[in-house]
């Protein structure tokens, strides 16, 4: 499975009609798509950051969508009033542990590792880290998205709600610390979003 995120440094107020289009006339369209599985959409509203992706049943089909999705990328770009950085991961470990449901938030760690340790990384994130995010209250699922040509990772975390995503930065930041200090991989950004649009068929892989 892979995905592609086009993450808008938006205007604050403008995200509303953004997340709008996306549920309303992009989602519609993405359904039509062959291969498409999904779309997600986190938000915040405080720093005005939007990311949105989109989940394929293979490379091939996202390579495909490449022309078609042009025009809807360019319209949800305008109606946030920013611009876009767009890139694409397989989807290398998807973890649910209960439905995302309303008012759900995630936080998002982007990370850079040694590409050759790319396999090791995975295996171990699998067996290691995802056993204790069950064990964390409120924790609903988790996706590792890779690109292995660079080594570069996103990792989104959701939790049922914003009080949950809040009580467990504490653990999250122990468990996050410990894995990438083992494992001697770079935390690039953190940052913690409201899940704006969950939509997506991803199958689990653990």
């Amino acid at each position: 499975m892979f995905a592609r995120s086009t993450t808008v440094h938006a205007d604050p107020q403008r995200l509303d009609s953004g997340v709008a289009y996306a549920r309303d006339e992009a989602l519609p369209m993405l359904q039509g798509m062959t291969g498409c599985v999904g779309l997600s959409v986190l938000v915040d509203s405080d720093g005005g950051q939007c990311i949105a992706t989109t989940a394929w049943d293979s490379e091939e089909s996202m390579h495909a969508s490449a022309e078609s999705m042009q025009p809807i990328r360019e319209r949800f770009v305008q109606l946030l009033g920013g611009a876009p950085t767009v890139h694409e991961w397989e989807i290398a470990v998807l973890h649910r542990r209960r439905e995302t449901g309303d008012g759900a938030w995630a936080r998002v760690t982007w990370t850079r590792a040694d590409s050759s340790q790319m396999n090791r990384i995975l295996e171990a994130w699998r067996s290691s880290v995802v056993p204790q995010l069950d064990e964390i209250p409120g924790f609903c699922g988790a996706s590792l998205l890779v690109d292995r040509s660079t080594g570069r990772a996103a990792t989104a975390v959701t939790y049922a709600d914003r009080d949950s995503v809040q009580a467990a930065r504490d653990a999250a930041t122990a468990l996050r610390n410990s894995f990438t200090q083992q494992m001697g991989i770079q935390t690039v950004d953190i940052a913690e979003f409201k899940v704006a649009l969950a939509h997506l068929r991803v199958p689990e892989t653990v």
